[in-house]
């Protein structure tokens, strides 16, 4: 049964969450806080966490950047009544993959828990293909209409981030930190380089385009 963490400071809209997940056939444990979230992690193994951002002790942005310096993969939905681009963008950077915001219709939430599960369940299995694109990545291989894509390591780890999460808008920031790590020669201006290759070399693929976000960065989209 897959596993769901909720870390909500609202008893009731926590209790609220968490029966309609079980109902929905997940297992879901409550937390009160980021700190309490912290604490059931190190013995309880979550498959997506559901975390509010206004929370005491330790809050959401806090508890997702905590999660992330020792979990990169699994899926993060923030729940959050702060609509604000730089909310957004704060919470993009420390690693989420989603958010919703409250109020929230609860089928709506359910939707995007399935589709990050999909996703995440395609990371796992190293492989993927959109529309005429086979990626595979213990291969490291970009297949496209018979022909291999002559895509270099990091343009094929960027490729293949983009099209596990599509719609999920990646920053320039979060980018950088992920594929460039510590390099401090990388900027923003670097990572814009490496999309307009990848964009080139994927000109052939059907399936997807990558397309700009402004003001924040890139995402997939799938036609």
């Amino acid at each position: 049964m897959i596993k769901i963490l909720v870390a909500e400071d609202d008893k009731d809209l926590n209790r609220f969450v968490c029966t309609c997940l079980r109902n929905a056939g997940y297992e879901a444990v409550a937390c009160a806080d980021g700190v309490d979230a912290l604490e059931k992690l190190e013995t309880w193994k979550a498959d997506m966490i559901l975390t509010d951002i206004m929370m005491p002790r330790l809050d959401g942005f806090d508890f997702a950047a905590s999660v992330r310096a020792s979990d990169k993969n699994i899926p993060i939905i923030f729940m959050t009544a702060k609509d604000d681009k730089p909310s957004k963008m704060l919470g993009y950077n420390v690693g989420i993959d989603d958010y919703i915001v409250k109020p929230f219709d609860m089928d709506v939430l359910l939707m995007k828990i399935g589709a990050l599960l999909r996703r995440a369940k395609i990371q796992a299995s190293n492989m993927l293909t959109v529309g005429n694109l086979t990626m595979n990545a213990e291969e490291r291989s970009a297949i496209c209409n018979g022909e291999e894509i002559p895509l270099t390591v990091r343009e094929f780890d960027m490729l293949f981030k983009f099209l596990s999460y599509p719609k999920k808008t990646f920053t320039r920031s979060a980018l950088m930190e992920e594929f460039w790590d510590y390099d401090s020669s990388a900027t923003s201006r670097t990572v814009d380089v490496y999309i307009v290759k990848i964009r080139e070399k994927t000109a052939v693929c059907d399936g997807f385009e990558i397309v700009t976000v402004h003001g924040l960065g890139y995402k997939a989209v799938l036609k």
